[in-house]
Order: structure tokens, then C-alpha cells, then sequence
């Protein structure tokens, strides 16, 4: 694994379970975790189970031991250790979003066709796909419990940066973040609306803003607490994003990815509505799925509350029993299955790369739309998103 931050922890946490709790086809051994500073990394590595720790990257790729990387690293380093890894004949698994601009997703994706003609596999890690009910409202709309889609609403909603005083970090420097809440947090809402629809966004009109133009440079303030900064930097990414969509069948989708949402901490909601039916889920109750049954008499008709802890929905045999809710981390679990699974199988994992630049696509087009007062731009070429 190549970085040891937030991410790190998350995708450490799903190696580690994936073995315990699913039976896989071949073992996981977690060998070596990567960053630049050699007295932090080794501390993630003892923490979080690594048998070793390293702070160069392409020696740890070139080892014969690593069959797989997992990157976790700021968009602004993705596609030169993806691309370096795949070349080495390492399968990929590389954090959302793919890259930071179109030009170096495309990159990665050709890399990824390249290595696949080799039998190297590369993944993408949209892992809110594997919230069990996320891929069962998934499965329900392929069934065609909605029947024909006429409209999506998708947001993501945090608040993490109505403080004034939150220090400029990388996620707020376009050089190594690629977007702000656009790039972060709306990749996942636009990979999730491909996901569980089966349609891909064609066209967009949005807007977005930055509210917050100079913060504390890092380690110079407190936040709340008072302290006088002894820096400020410039913001140079959006800190909300608005926008509209025109799906593949001609429906619309309206998409709200921001980080000012006072009071809203993780605030992932999607809903399909459709002719016979709609389907909602909220990640702040992410074991429920809300299904309305337009077929149904009318006299009982209203949204129903699906909670989705049974065995027989996806990926939750391998838990608890029956009303034991699962949590945020076992989406990390269930990406290390379906990939580890997909490498020995001899299958390509999903989100594949082109599936990654789809959504790249998308961000590129929602900023041009932006820059040019929300004039609809279209797309691009239309990428297919199966069920799993």
C-alpha cells in the first residue's frame, strides 16, 4: 500500500478483515506500506498490521514479492505509480478519484488495457458501491423494481470547512487534489448514479464556487479556538459544486457536492424515481433502503423501510446475523473480496479504470460548464457501468 493517511487506515482495515471473515480464493498478505516519512510510516505499519514499512515506492514495486498495489496516495500521484505499476506486471487498486485531470486518467486507462492483456487487473475504489444496501438498490433497479427512470437526486453533503480557520491542507490545493468537494466527494455521487442506474451522464450545466478564497497555511492555526494564524494561503479549489445531468436515456439527475453544509457530517444520499417505483438510501442509516411500490393498491402505498442485514442480501452472509448492522469500514472489506476474487478468477474488477475516466469525464465537464455560465457541455464517450 503506497500512503498511510486516512485512506491508509480505511483500506488497512479491509485487507486485514477480508481473510477473518470471507472465504477467499487465495490468501492476503499485507507486506509493506509505503510513504515518505520513515518515522510515521513505520508507525502505521505496527499500528495497522504491515509486516514492513518503506519510503520508496518504485523499489517496493519492482520486488518480486508485490503482486498487488494498493495506492491511497492525493490525486496528484496516481497516475505515475498506477501506470509504473502496472508496467511492472503489479495488479492495481487505486483510490477515487482517478486522477486529477482527463488527459492522466486516460493515461492510466490505456495502461490498464495494456496490463489487462496480460492478465494484470486494475480497480477502481469507489467503495461506497459495497454498502450492502447500495448494491442491492442496484440490484433492484436491474430488476426493474422503478420501472423506467425519469429522475435521480444525488448529493453529498459535509461541513467540514465552514470553519474559516481549518487549515489549507492538500485537499485544498489544485496542484495535488485536482477539485475540492467537486473532484472528492461529487466523484462519488456521479460513479454511484452510473453505478445504480446502468446509465451514464452525457451532459452537464452546473456551477462551482469557492466561499473560503485564503486559509491558514497548515499548522498555523486552531480552528476555532483563537489562535492568530502566522500564514494564510490561497484556496485554489471549488468548495461546493451544483450541477444537472442529462442521463444516457434522456432523464435528468441534479447532483449537490459540498463541504458547507453546516450540521451535515457525511451526508451521502441518493434516489432513483422511476414509473412503477423509486428507491432511496442515505449513508448516515446506511444499513436501510427506502423502496415506494407504485404497483402496489393504492391504499397501502408509501415508502417502505428495507433493512438490509439479511443474508441473502449482498455481501452480509459473511457478517452478523440477521438486524446486526454493519458499519463505514466494511465497504473496504467487501472491495478487497470482489478484487482479490476478480485477480484469481481471471475476471476484470469493477470500477474498472475506463469506468474511473467516465467519471473523470464528468468533472471535466462540470467545470468547464462552470467557467462558461453554466452552459450545458456534453460528456463524452459513453462508458458502461455494470451490476457489480
Amino acid at each position: 500500500m503506497i500512503g498511510y493517511g486516512f485512506m491508509g487506515a480505511a483500506h488497512s482495515v479491509g485487507w486485514r478483515q477480508a481473510p477473518r471473515m470471507f472465504d477467499l480464493p487465495a490468501g492476503v498478505e499485507m507486506a509493506v506500506v509505503v510513504g515518505r516519512n520513515a518515522e510515521a510510516v513505520a508507525d502505521a505499519a505496527a499500528r495497522w498490521g504491515w509486516q514492513e514499512s518503506a519510503t520508496d515506492w518504485r523499489e517496493v514495486i519492482a520486488r518480486d514479492d508485490i503482486d498487488l498495489v494498493d495506492i491511497v496516495t492525493p490525486g496528484d500521484s496516481h497516475a505515475e505509480i498506477a501506470i509504473a505499476a502496472l508496467e511492472a506486471g503489479k495488479h492495481v487498486l487505486c483510490e477515487k478519484p482517478l486522477a486529477n485531470t482527463v488527459e492522466e486518467a486516460q493515461a492510466m486507462a490505456d495502461a490498464a488495457a495494456r496490463a489487462a492483456e496480460r492478465g494484470i487487473r486494475s480497480m477502481v475504489g469507489f467503495t461506497y458501491r459495497r454498502v450492502p444496501a447500495v448494491t442491492f438498490l442496484r440490484d433492484l433497479v436491474a430488476q426493474g423494481a422503478v420501472g423506467r427512470i425519469a429522475q435521480v437526486r444525488a448529493a453529498y453533503r459535509q461541513d467540514w470547512l465552514v470553519d474559516p480557520d481549518m487549515p489549507l491542507g492538500w485537499r485544498l490545493q489544485k496542484e495535488h487534489a485536482g477539485s475540492g468537494a467537486l473532484g472528492d466527494i461529487g466523484a462519488h455521487i456521479i460513479d454511484m448514479t452510473q453505478f445504480v442506474t446502468g446509465l451514464s451522464v452525457d451532459a452537464v450545466s452546473g456551477v462551482v464556487d469557492t466561499i473560503v478564497k485564503e486559509r491558514p497555511l497548515q499548522g498555523s492555526g486552531t480552528g476555532l479556538s483563537g489562535t492568530v494564524a502566522e500564514g494564510y494561503g490561497e484556496v485554489t479549489v471549488d468548495d461546493l459544486a451544483i450541477f444537472t445531468g442529462r442521463l444516457s436515456t434522456g432523464a435528468l439527475a441534479s447532483f449537490e457536492a459540498t463541504r458547507f453544509a453546516t450540521g451535515r457530517k457525511n451526508d451521502l444520499s441518493i434516489e432513483v424515481s422511476g414509473d412503477k417505483g423509486a428507491l432511496r438510501f442515505d449513508l448516515e442509516d446506511l444499513n436501510t433502503l427506502w423502496f415506494y411500490d407504485r404497483t402496489a393498491p393504492e391504499a397501502t402505498q408509501g415508502f417502505t423501510r428495507i433493512l438490509v442485514t439479511e443474508a441473502q442480501h449482498p455481501y452480509v452472509s459473511a457478517w452478523w446475523p440477521a438486524g446486526h448492522t454493519l458499519g463505514y469500514e466494511h465497504g473496504f472489506s467487501h472491495q478487497a473480496v470482489d478484487l482479490v476474487t476478480a485477480i484469481v478468477e481471471g475476471t476484470d474488477p469493477h470500477p474498472s479504470f475506463d469506468e474511473g475516466l467516465s467519471v473523470q469525464r464528468v468533472l471535466a465537464a462540470v467545470e468547464e460548464s462552470s467557467a462558461n455560465d453554466s452552459a450545458w457541455v456534453r460528456v463524452g464517450a459513453e462508458v458502461s457501468s455494470p451490476t457489480r
